[in-house]
């Protein structure tokens, strides 16, 4: 099939006038997937400084650099819908475990945000960095998105507001409902970040303080993304036993507030929740014949990862992380904490009964070196070496590490991620950092979804399994989410439009990373371009940053830039 588009008709037209027109960029010989889920097609990609000028067949058009397609895909870069590289792009800015899968946006909030901090947050953020230091010269979010692309970064970043980052903000880590002060408060804060090019806001339910907030709150502070254009996105209270539940409050959340709303790495969690997911599929099908805006994203993995602190009831956890330390010092605290652990009534999700055994729960993170050598046991075998019980051991590392201690948690079904693969309504994150496989990285066993989500979409599951076609793995990947996110000009390969691109070999794009090796680098991305300058090239990095903000629908500087 050749498509012919209107600013290649001109460039025909130019160039049998006279001499070839000559422009920054072409690529050659590509198998183009637009973007936009139609077949796939052979021709050319025209890239002026830092836009697409035409695709298609161009006839006589000469660049001052070629690049030959041939046997390539060529598409859109991929938008990571929840990536946590808020920190890890600051101590290497290419983002190398997310660029050479093709991702050329990262998109972070889920809950907390860089921003809006006040004077005590921005102390406890300096207090509990890790392995990788920096200092907080922002206060709002806007100015933590421009001081990290000043530093220089590969891709592309964007950033929904943290519900919880504003609930902090207000009134601490209190168990409580807002004041009425408190909630305007917190809706003002919502609103300065619209106003900075948030694209919403995001809440993460599970964990205490979020979980402290009810409907109500959220339904307040949706309202205000929503009068800006912009949208809900949540890890909703619970995937387990009451995923059912917690997918009606977010679309209550939608409806009250009028707002789009996207659930974060759709999932149901343990053996006994896996035959709810079609359930969870039928009610936001239904919810979307009812015209709501419900989607949702996922990784390609059938373990999740998050800290001990899942496996703790919320009330254990108010006040804070030094709270919380404190409290599982009191054996009659611990005590309590142990039988609410393995009460399967409780109305918190019970990420410790949703793995079903510690023998499914690998650690992978601690900030101290003297128990960095139990990173990649599971806590099952910790317990054993201490010949203590899994949850003492769990409560222990807790205060041990000072810290929420990071972990994997085996709790998913194969045959739901593919289930999911299917839904139309599904784009895909990694939820974790953008990594370096060197330096500081290595101290930790992160998940591999850091370093495969999106090569594993595209080689298992696409070509191997052929769960969905290829032009609609890419649409999912691109335009899809970006018109989601309501953000211009990306997404698309089309005239006008950023030249965000990437060209993969589908026959050999694959992840490489497992659990027990995750420092490896997917293989299959040849080349990368971010606003138009290469990113990668022949596979590796080429060095060049030139990532930018990339802002919501209510940023106040659209008359300004176009950006």
């Amino acid at each position: 099939m050749r498509r012919f588009t209107a600013w290649a008709a001109l460039l025909l037209a130019a160039s049998a006038c006279g001499a070839p027109p000559e422009y920054d960029l072409v690529i050659r010989n590509g198998t183009i997937y637009d973007g936009s889920g139609g077949n796939p097609f052979t021709g050319d990609l025209v890239i002026d400084g830092d836009s697409i000028v035409a695709v298609g067949a161009i006839g006589r058009v000469k660049g001052r650099r070629e690049v030959d397609a041939t046997g390539l895909a060529v598409s859109p870069g991929f938008i990571n819908m929840l990536s946590w590289a808020t920190e890890s792009l600051i101590e290497d800015g290419l983002g190398q475990s997310d660029l050479r899968q093709g991702v050329t946006l990262e998109v972070f909030g889920e809950g907390s945000s860089m921003g809006p901090w006040s004077e005590e947050m921005k102390r406890e953020a300096l207090e509990s960095q890790g392995d990788i230091r920096y200092p907080v010269e922002w206060t709002t979010l806007g100015e933590y998105l421009e001081w990290l692309t000043a530093r220089g970064v590969a891709p592309n970043v964007a950033s929904f507001v943290g519900a919880t980052t504003v609930r902090i903000h207000a009134l601490g880590y209190e168990d409580r409902a807002p004041t009425e002060g408190e909630l305007e408060e917190m809706r003002a804060l919502v609103a300065q970040a619209m106003e900075e090019g948030a694209l919403g806001v995001g809440s993460s339910l599970i964990y205490s303080p979020a979980f402290y907030a009810g409907t109500d709150e959220l339904i307040a502070l949706a309202r205000v993304a929503g009068e800006y254009g912009g949208m809900y996105i949540s890890h909703i209270r619970g995937e387990g036993s009451r995923i059912l539940e917690n997918v009606e409050e977010l679309i209550t959340i939608a409806r009250e507030a009028d707002v789009p709303a996207e659930i974060y790495h759709l999932k149901a969690s343990g053996r006994g929740n896996w035959d709810k997911l079609p359930d969870v599929i039928r009610r936001v099908d239904e919810a979307r014949a009812e015209g709501l805006r419900i989607t949702a994203d996922m990784y390609t993995y059938h373990a999740s990862s998050t800290g001990l602190d899942a496996v703790m009831p919320p009330w254990v956890q108010e006040g804070g992380h030094d709270a919380w330390v404190e409290r599982l010092r009191q054996p009659a605290i611990r005590q309590r904490v142990k039988v609410e652990m393995n009460d399967p009534a409780g109305e918190w999700d019970n990420t410790w009964l949703s793995a079903g055994s510690p023998d499914n729960i690998l650690l992978t993170g601690f900030r101290t070196d003297s128990l960095r050598y139990l990173t990649g046991r599971t806590l099952a075998d910790v317990a054993r070496m201490r010949g203590a019980g899994a949850e003492e051991t769990a409560m222990d590392l807790v205060i041990q590490d000072d810290s929420r201690v990071q972990a994997v948690f085996f709790t998913m079904s194969e045959d739901n991620i593919r289930r999911k693969i299917a839904i139309p309504w599904v784009s895909f994150c990694s939820d974790a950092g953008a990594y370096a496989a060197d330096g500081v990285f290595l101290n930790f066993q992160p998940h591999p979804r850091g370093y495969g989500t999106f090569a594993r979409l595209l080689g298992m599951y696409v070509r191997d399994e052929k769960v969905i076609p290829l032009e609609e793995a890419v649409r999912r990947l691109t335009s899809f989410p970006a018109g989601n996110l309501r953000i211009r000009r990306r997404g698309s390969l089309a005239p006008g439009y950023y030249a965000d691109v990437v060209a993969f070999d589908p026959e050999t794009i694959a992840d490489r990373a497992t659990f027990e090796k995750p420092h490896q680098y997917a293989v299959g991305v040849v080349h990368v371009w971010v606003n138009g300058d290469q990113v990668i090239s022949n596979g590796g990095p080429t060095g060049a940053t030139p990532g930018r903000v990339v802002r919501g629908p209510g940023w106040t500087g659209w008359g300004k830039s176009g950006r």
